[in-house]
């Protein structure tokens, strides 16, 4: 696939989306970049800012399977990944797969589920594996979560565990909508539901192809030291207790590989980096007060940006 193919594909899926979000466009193309990427993207903000709506429509956009699962406090591990069960008539243990099997997890809620079943997503998204009574199992390929979560001072939520704030490429605000925005949605949403009509524009295997192709957007060495810079700040930083682990550093890469690609480029400048960095490296961070605000990992990682030197080197191979 060319890049020009992969501008075309993006703009198709955001077109789509659009259908169904207003005055999004930002968001949905950071969404898109982690999907490209390879990446999870956790999705936080208060209820009915159109979380779960945006994760429905992204996955109607694409092709291959989607799941969808609702977190509560009663949801056992073995509900996501699944379980083998006897089978009185032929004697013998037969797996029951969960929703976990699947090319696109919508986890709507995560944090009303306790740690231990949030845990359960560990393995599967790191590894696109899972194992299940000491045998492992190969994911679909790919294998993509999209999360919801509300703020953790709503009631009956659990905070997410540094691990599983990890394994999210992206974790993102919906976002206030202006004044016209919402009348748009009133108008849209008044005699219709938009999501009933969003048909795939798209392939498993496109965005596949997509992924290669992003995979060898050149790198200059200047731009993998500017990112280990800003990672290795966030370790030194008297105003941070947990910084930014070294998955950390190469998820940022990957993501500014997709980024360029999806921009026309076959190579990444450190503008893509600066961007990207506060929505990567944010939530990857804990404060000495042991809380992940989103708003101030943000602050955080453009507060060290502004310390870093950017380079200044020719980054077209």
């Amino acid at each position: 696939m060319k890049t020009e193919e992969i501008k075309k594909l993006v703009n198709s899926i955001k077109d789509n989306i659009s259908k169904v979000i207003v005055g999004k466009d930002e968001l949905i193309t950071l969404i898109l970049t982690a999907v490209i990427s390879g990446g999870h993207i956790l999705l936080e903000d208060t209820p009915g800012t159109g979380k779960t709506m945006l994760a429905k429509a992204l996955a109607g956009s694409m092709g291959g399977d989607v799941k969808r699962v609702q977190f509560t406090p009663d949801l056992m591990p073995s509900d996501i990944t699944g379980l083998n069960v006897y089978n009185q008539k032929n004697t013998v243990f037969e797996l029951i797969k969960g929703p976990v099997f699947t090319n696109i997890l919508l986890a709507d809620e995560i944090n009303r589920a306790t740690p231990r079943t949030q845990s359960a997503l560990l393995e599967a998204m790191q590894e696109k594996q899972v194992t299940i009574d000491g045998e492992t199992i190969e994911l679909f390929t790919p294998f993509l979560v999209i999360a919801t979560e509300n703020p953790v001072e709503t009631a009956g939520t659990y905070q997410l565990p540094e691990a599983q704030l990890d394994r999210f490429m992206f974790k993102l605000n919906m976002g206030p909508l202006s004044r016209e925005d919402e009348i748009m949605v009133l108008d849209r949403y008044s005699s219709e539901n938009p999501l009933e009509s969003i048909q795939p524009v798209c392939t498993v295997e496109d965005i596949k192809q997509a992924a290669e192709k992003a995979s060898k957007v050149y790198v200059h060495r200047c731009i993998k030291e500017y990112i280990v810079d800003i990672a290795s700040a966030t370790r030194h930083s008297s105003k941070i207790s947990l910084g930014v682990s070294p998955r950390g550093s190469l998820t940022l890469l990957k993501a500014c590989q997709t980024y360029a690609v999806i921009n026309g480029r076959k190579y990444v400048i450190p503008d893509d980096v600066k961007y990207l960095a506060p929505y990567v490296l944010g939530h990857r961070m804990t404060g000495f007060s042991g809380a992940h605000q989103t708003e101030r990992g943000y602050e955080l990682i453009n507060n060290i940006l502004s310390t870093i030197p950017v380079p200044v080197e020719n980054w077209e191979k």
